[in-house]
């Protein structure tokens, strides 16, 4: 079991290059590259200097929320070959960074709007088949507002796509107003990473360890699914100073060698 920080949780304060080196700083195995912009995208970006020097090691990237995933999804296909190319984009960079896994949102998709699991499968199904042609793995994450947005479009989606891998974000679980078993039991035995986030007592994310979540229940209900990734905290809005984030890199190291 690893576990990571992503650079969104030094966004904006910090710039993706800069919050790879305060990473490697705070204890933590690996971290996340969150290209927080187009010009992030490209491998030009990630194979500079700036990104490679002093880094720790990156188990996965991913994109802004509005960039270009949705683009993937569209009906139009000069839209959805503007998506492929930044996909191509993020996949040589990925590669550059010596990345296996790229957290993924997908569509924007209207919460009253039944889902139409063929044709976003069929969408996504292309999606992962690209990346895998560059050793990445794509992985759906919950989020509200987006492709997975409720438990049971994941089970749907991965008996059409049995390569599919899945991201459990407790951020996305808080946001949609599902509860995080669902999720969890919707993903079973596919979840190749965990987003870890905390929420302090006025509803306002922080760092894992600084706020009322039980990640106690969380980790027993992981272990128990078999999950045996990368535990990556991302929590974003505040920017985190290292000593915040040593000292919850600290707090879920110890919960976890009592639980798994």
């Amino acid at each position: 079991m690893q576990i990571g920080i992503s650079t969104a949780s030094l966004f904006p304060g910090v710039a993706t290059e800069d919050a790879l080196k305060k990473i490697a700083g705070t204890g933590a195995d690996c971290a996340e590259a969150a290209f927080a912009t187009f010009y992030e995208y490209r491998p030009e970006f990630s194979s500079a200097p700036a990104m490679q020097a002093g880094k720790v090691a990156v188990h996965s990237v991913s994109a802004d929320a509005f960039n270009f995933e949705s683009n993937l999804f569209s009906p139009s296909r000069r839209v959805r070959g503007d998506g492929m190319y930044w996909l191509d984009q993020l996949c040589r960079s990925a590669q550059k960074l010596g990345c296996k896994n790229y957290a993924f949102r997908g569509c924007v998709r209207n919460p009253s709007e039944r889902a139409d699991i063929g044709f976003l499968g069929s969408c996504l199904a292309e999606a992962v088949g690209f990346v895998s042609g560059y050793g990445v793995s794509l992985c759906l994450r919950n989020a509200a507002g987006f492709l997975y947005d409720r438990p049971g479009i994941f089970s749907a989606l991965r008996e059409r796509i049995p390569a599919l891998s899945g991201v459990f974000s407790m951020e996305g679980a808080r946001r949609s107003h599902y509860p995080y078993q669902a999720y969890i039991k919707d993903m079973s035995r596919s979840i190749s990473f965990v987003y870890l986030s905390d929420v302090d007592g006025e509803g306002r994310v922080c760092l894992p360890g600084e706020g009322v979540c039980d990640f106690g229940d969380i980790f027993r209900m992981l272990r128990d699914e078999g999950f045996g990734g990368c535990l990556m905290i991302r929590a974003g809005g505040r920017p985190a100073d290292e000593a915040s984030l040593a000292r919850s890199v600290g707090y879920i190291g110890e919960l976890f060698s009592k639980i798994f």
